[in-house]
């Protein structure tokens, strides 16, 4: 997980430039059509993310094991039959909001729709990847939050869902992305 410190700093002025966080949330949901036995839900309260403020470049990554289903068996079946935890342990995103707002604007604080371009690596498999979100600033800029809302289609990924469950789970998984970023301290 120390990749995600690789982000280079860019220093103007006092105010800091690269934010972090190991408690950004990941969460899923991939119900399929016949999803009225069970819910196919998880969330990742543990997900890593750098953004750097001068650059727009930013990194996330969660390990899969990390994903906490209501039911253990659920659980068991995703690590080891579909994301395959132990060959593959993490999801990583590495890359750049192409619209991040001015500093000033930043230190003043609000919201602002952003759009974030990328490669998302999951299952061995990395694929480019474009996610409208939005980031807000608060405290005088001294804190960073992320927020957006995506979808990845499982076969992109290289993830199987045999056919016996195929209609109970989504071959497109919507992915809720949260986290509020600090000020990195070395």
């Amino acid at each position: 997980m120390g990749v995600l410190l690789l982000c280079a700093s860019h220093s103007t002025g006092h105010t800091q430039e690269r934010f972090f966080t190991r408690a950004g949330t990941v969460a899923f949901d991939a119900e399929g059509a016949m999803d009225d036995v069970e819910e196919i839900k998880a969330i990742n309260r543990q997900a890593l993310c750098v953004l750097d403020l001068g650059s727009g470049q930013m990194e996330w990554a969660v390990l899969m094991k990390g994903f906490q289903f209501k039911n253990a068996l659920m659980q068991e079946h995703f690590n080891e039959n579909y994301v395959e935890s132990s060959l593959y342990p993490k999801a990583h995103f590495k890359g750049k909001v192409l619209n991040l707002p001015e500093r000033k604007a930043l230190e003043k604080g609000g919201e602002w729709p952003v759009t974030v371009k990328g490669v998302m690596a999951l299952h061995g498999v990395s694929k480019e990847v474009v996610a409208k979100g939005l980031l807000r600033s608060r405290a005088q800029g001294q804190q960073i939050g992320l927020e957006s809302d995506i979808e990845l289609a499982l076969a992109d990924y290289g993830i199987r869902i045999p056919s016996v469950v195929g209609s109970k789970v989504a071959e497109v998984v919507a992915i809720a992305i949260q986290g509020d970023l600090d000020p990195f301290k070395k």
